[in-house]
């Protein structure tokens, strides 16, 4: 096997704007839900970065095959994939940015402590332990906090959920035949599959639109082809030349830009446990990726 490549300046330049690009999606997904339901919102991002990736992979020539073993534990990563942004979105459109980015981004946290029991070779010790002692206690200060009118328990309860079906699907990539699978193939069958189960299920959560206009067609635009189309695709490129160790340390990033785009562009007030909070998590992850 090729031995990756340790971050270079071009490659932490381009990580440092996937984590921007992350962070404002938040921001992105907040205010587009004045304009569609959160959960139809989904859906139609998902079937926007459907169409992109698949797109991009015909223009590349690459072909839309997938080992018959790992078909069945696609159409489950789909479904994990569709209930993860069920409650992420539901959660945005309940609490802040800020609150949903600082507990979503925990995501490592509890895949960590999944590969702790499960994964060979991933055992927890010294600075890992450390950090995920952190981020656990900033996670359970941004969910203690109720100080701020704008937080929802429901809502900070619901992006925690969805952290930890992010988690579920990195374990699903592991540790079945998805490991088989292309990147670029894992990331089409989590949209195609969750695409129509999103739509389906977004009635069920109250009307579809809320007074929609050109500001939030844009916003699903956005999230179709600059997150979860071509943004992932950059991000699989990244994992494919650089470490993955080096490339999850990045990972710190993005609830901090996430906290700073809700207070500078929402308006969103912070106060000191939520920032407090926010530095927990934030060390928490740079022990635990450390090598």
């Amino acid at each position: 096997m090729e031995e990756k490549r340790a971050i270079d300046p071009a490659g932490a330049a381009a990580l440092t704007g996937f984590a921007l690009l992350l962070a404002f999606n938040q921001v992105v997904i907040k205010l587009t839900g004045d304009g569609f339901a959160p959960v139809f919102q989904a859906g139609l991002r998902s079937v926007g970065a459907a169409l992109v990736v698949l797109l991009w992979m015909r223009l590349r020539g690459l072909p839309v095959t997938a080992p018959r073993a790992a078909i069945l534990w696609g159409v489950l990563s789909g479904l994990v994939f569709a209930f993860e942004f069920t409650c992420l979105y539901i959660a945005l459109d309940l609490t802040t940015v800020a609150r949903a980015s600082i507990i979503f981004y925990s995501m490592p946290v509890w895949l960590g402590l999944a590969a702790h029991l499960w994964l060979p070779g991933e055992r927890i010790t010294g600075p890992g332990a450390l950090g995920m002692a952190l981020a656990m206690g900033g996670v359970a200060l941004a969910l203690a906090d109720r100080s701020n009118g704008q937080a929802s328990l429901i809502g900070d309860l619901l992006a925690l959920i969805a952290a930890f079906g992010w988690a579920g699907i990195i374990l699903l990539l592991r540790m079945t035949p998805l490991s088989q699978m292309a990147p670029v193939m894992q990331l089409l069958v989590q949209v195609v599959v969750s695409a129509p189960v999103l739509l389906a299920v977004a009635p069920l959560f109250g009307p579809l639109t809320r007074d929609p206009g050109a500001l939030h067609v844009a916003g699903l635009a956005f999230q179709a082809i600059c997150v979860v189309g071509l943004g992932y695709i950059v991000w699989f490129h990244l994992m494919s030349v650089f470490r993955a160790s080096g490339v999850a340390s990045f990972s710190f990033l993005s609830p901090v830009f996430a906290v700073v785009f809700g207070w500078a562009i929402l308006g969103e007030h912070i106060g000191p446990p939520v920032w407090i909070a926010l530095v927990l998590v934030a060390l928490g992850l740079v022990l635990i990726n450390r090598k």
